[in-house]
């Protein structure tokens, strides 16, 4: 029997989690970087010195470098090459160094090496491209591994990088930029970044930056494809920068540099005072979710990061928690709430591990990102329903002042979080960072009239045998609802709520603060499990999920939407047309499902030669006026031209 692809990914990255554990610990404290890169050949040769020093007496190290960069040699401080040997699953370099390193002692290795880099080649995240050089343009981002790091995304360095690029190109990267000498027809740029931060990104451009100036920020841009909506998102990253720094105080640079990128790299991407944005990433519209996340890392990973990856909750779920924050700010409570509900969901998808133990999962997968985002985001939300909104906002605000260019571990949070409050808190990140699962809460109550009027009398029952939380309880009277907040320890707690109009109703969690399970959840929960197989192209496993969601709420228009994408993806027509129809005859939630619906009915009729039916349906979805996703502008085309049969894929 073969192993589930999700258990397989969690075994190779526990047994590369136990061979990063076996290396020597050491810490970078600085690269000197000389790369040349040339855009036709599609080239990079580099010396990098790495500057480090040893955390224990070792005579061998081990570094991250992209399989596509060939290695030279490496030297010591006195110039004798080292031997190292490479190893191709997890893109290290081991190095036998001649002479024992003693622990403490600062000392130096220099890297040699060259490679072409097309974007076609095994990146060191499986399916996502972090660096490429095209003959009008390159980037070069962290996660690409195109110099040699070592402790990803946890070892904080400063870096002194002069790029060599051909008359006509620019180069664009974080820190402080100096011209230098360069043989004829080149061009060398210099960029000092001197505080410890992950200054390891570069893009190598043509033109002139396009400016936009809002709330004294101002964003620069280099764009191919997107440059209409370069003013919008100039404005957009202006309010997000402004805002954030209202909240986490001032960042070390408040004006950007956009780069645009290409099909298959991440939809955005952080770096020192650089975005990263790929043409889907941008859109039509702008993606003010995208743009809260990653401007606020320019705090939560250049500013603060992690002290291990096992606390990377702590970076990814502040960036999500701001994309909440902003969406409060601009949308108010509402857009807030629909946004916490979706990232409830997320966070409901992974079970294990605990997110205390995230170094166990696979960088930039759907389970990663589910639990250090998702959940840390709702541990956030939680965390903030707990010690109250003024304690929150102080803590957002301390982590960035003390923490500035430092790394910051999950109980260094925790301290900060219990200064704020003025209460210990070691129960609530025991419950929501050392431990697994989510509560389902039941509740059973008897109302007694008293003298002063009524008491509610009851108990909650949930089956987490550790588990303790606040938990609000709102009583609906004849009167006005009183709301109280009991204490829900283990798996039965009793309670007592003393109102004076007769109680009509008892909600338990009325706001949906706590994470838990119940029946909507578990059919969101299943639909999002489908939308992240299908995104892998697993549509067997995809089918499974949604069906889950049926079986809980039969329906649900969603769930059935979304089986008639994979049917319409796999060119199964009828049954992609009687899950659309399926969709329209439910409850119509989320709304998009009723215009997007008739659309792909629509298109199903042009495809079976019905242009008269189809266009009926693409006229019925401009009746519903709901433009999600550019929805009125695909139904008003397609009522003009034929919708034609899409290529099957191998």
């Amino acid at each position: 029997m073969r192993a589930p692809a999700a258990a397989l990914m969690l075994l190779a990255a526990c047994a590369y989690a136990q061979d990063r554990g076996s290396r020597a610990r050491l810490d970078v404290q600085s690269y000197l970087i000389d790369a040349q890169v040339d855009p036709a050949a599609q080239t990079i040769n580099a010396t990098v010195v790495v500057r480090f020093t040893p955390l224990e007496d070792t005579n061998s190290l081990t570094f991250e470098l992209n399989n596509a960069l060939s290695l030279s040699k490496v030297l010591d401080e006195e110039g004798r090459q080292v031997p190292a040997s490479r190893t191709a699953q997890d893109m290290t370099v081991r190095l036998n160094l001649l002479d024992m390193l003693p622990k403490g002692k600062p000392a130096a290795l220099t890297f040699i090496y060259d490679g072409k880099l097309t974007g076609n080649e095994d990146s060191p995240v499986f399916g996502i491209k972090f660096a490429a050089i095209h003959p009008d343009f390159a980037y070069f981002m962290y996660p690409a591994r195109w110099f040699p790091l070592n402790d990803y995304t946890v070892d904080r360095f400063s870096s002194d990088m002069k790029v060599t690029v051909p008359q006509g190109y620019k180069v664009v990267a974080s820190g402080i930029e100096l011209q230098e000498k360069a043989p004829a027809g080149m061009t060398a740029t210099r960029f000092q970044f001197s505080q410890a931060s992950f200054p390891g990104d570069f893009a190598v451009v043509k033109g002139d930056a396009r400016r936009v100036t809002a709330n004294g920020v101002t964003t620069s841009f280099y764009t191919r494809t997107v440059n209409d909506v370069v003013d919008p998102y100039g404005q957009e990253i202006a309010k997000a920068m402004t805002y954030f720094a209202s909240v986490y105080g001032p960042p070390f640079k408040k004006d950007l540099t956009v780069i645009e990128t290409e099909d298959g790299t991440p939809n955005g991407y952080a770096a020192p005072g650089l975005l990263f944005f790929s043409p889907q990433g941008f859109g039509k519209q702008v993606n003010q979710q995208l743009v809260a996340n990653q401007v606020s890392r320019q705090w939560w990973g250049a500013l603060v990061s992690p002290s291990s990856r096992n606390h990377m909750w702590i970076e990814n779920g502040l960036a999500r928690y701001s994309e909440i924050l902003y969406a409060e700010q601009s949308g108010g409570p509402a857009a807030a709430n629909t946004q916490i509900q979706a990232t409830y969901t997320e966070a409901l998808t992974v079970s294990e591990p605990p997110l205390i133990q995230a170094a166990r999962l696979e960088d930039y997968s759907p389970e990663y990102w589910a639990a250090t985002a998702g959940k840390g985001a709702a541990v956030l939300n939680m965390l903030r329903y707990v010690i109250g909104e003024d304690n929150f906002q102080k803590v957002l605000h301390e982590i960035p002042d003390r923490f500035a260019f430092k790394s910051i571990s999950t109980e260094d949070f925790r301290k900060l979080a219990e200064e704020a409050y003025g209460e210990e808190l070691q129960w609530f990140f025991t419950e929501w960072t050392e431990s697994s699962g989510a509560p389902e809460f039941k509740m059973e109550y008897t109302v007694f009239r008293t003298q002063k009027g009524f008491r509610v009398m009851g108990k909650v029952t949930q089956d987490l045998d550790l588990f303790r939380m606040p938990v609000d309880m709102q009583v609906q009277t004849e009167g006005n609802p009183e709301t109280k907040r009991v204490e829900v320890v283990g798996t039965s707690s009793e309670f007592a709520i003393e109102t004076f109009g007769k109680p009509k109703s008892v909600t338990l969690d009325p706001d949906d603060r706590v994470l838990h399970w119940d029946n909507n959840i578990r059919v969101a929960v299943a639909i999002k499990r489908g939308e992240q197989f299908t995104a892998v192209g697993d549509y067997s496993s995809a089918l499974k999920e949604y069906q889950k969601a049926l079986d809980v709420t039969r329906n649900s228009s969603l769930a059935h939407y979304r089986v008639g994408e994979l049917f319409f993806l796999q060119q199964n027509w009828q049954a992609a047309a009687n899950e659309f129809r399926e969709a329209l005859n439910g409850d119509l939630q989320p709304k998009w499902t009723e215009v997007w619906a008739h659309i792909n009915l629509g298109k199903i009729f042009d495809i079976s030669d019905q242009r008269d039916r189809a266009v009926n349906e693409y006229r019925q979805a401009l009746r519903t006026k709901d433009n999600t996703q550019g929805a009125l502008a695909e139904a008003e085309k397609y009522i003009n031209q034929k919708f034609e049969r899409p290529r099957m894929t191998n």
